[in-house]
């Protein structure tokens, strides 16, 4: 299982690129920005296998960019913090950037909703 190391490195991107470089932990993060805050929806929603949304969400947790409500036990919830709120301009930029740059002139582009806030 993966797990959260925090980096050392004197670069802030650097830094930021050992917890959001993961393909899955972006996506595990875009949709609890869309409003999934629970594990069968993040499992429905990415097709993500349920060992490597484990890790990514202990990861998540251990970063301090999602708190789980009740801390143990069955069916919780996973609440985004305000650190991970801070990434939802991020978030709006990628999506803009891969709109306009990731696709053939004649593909249809989902957007970044403006109502995305966690």
């Amino acid at each position: 299982m993966k797990s959260y190391r925090r980096s050392r490195s004197p670069c802030p991107i650097g830094r930021a690129a050992r917890l959001l470089g993961d393909r899955w932990v972006l996506l595990i993060l875009r949709e609890a920005f869309l409003g999934a805050d629970r594990f069968e929806q993040f499992v429905d929603r990415l097709g993500i296998n349920r060992a490597a949304l484990t890790s990514r969400l202990a990861i998540l947790l251990d970063a301090g960019l999602l708190e789980r409500e009740p801390p143990e036990g069955k069916r919780a919830r996973y609440v985004l913090t305000d650190s991970a709120q801070a990434l939802i301009p991020l978030y709006r930029e990628m999506a803009e950037w891969g709109s306009e740059h990731l696709f053939e002139p004649d593909e249809a582009r989902g957007a970044w909703p403006e109502s995305a806030s966690g």
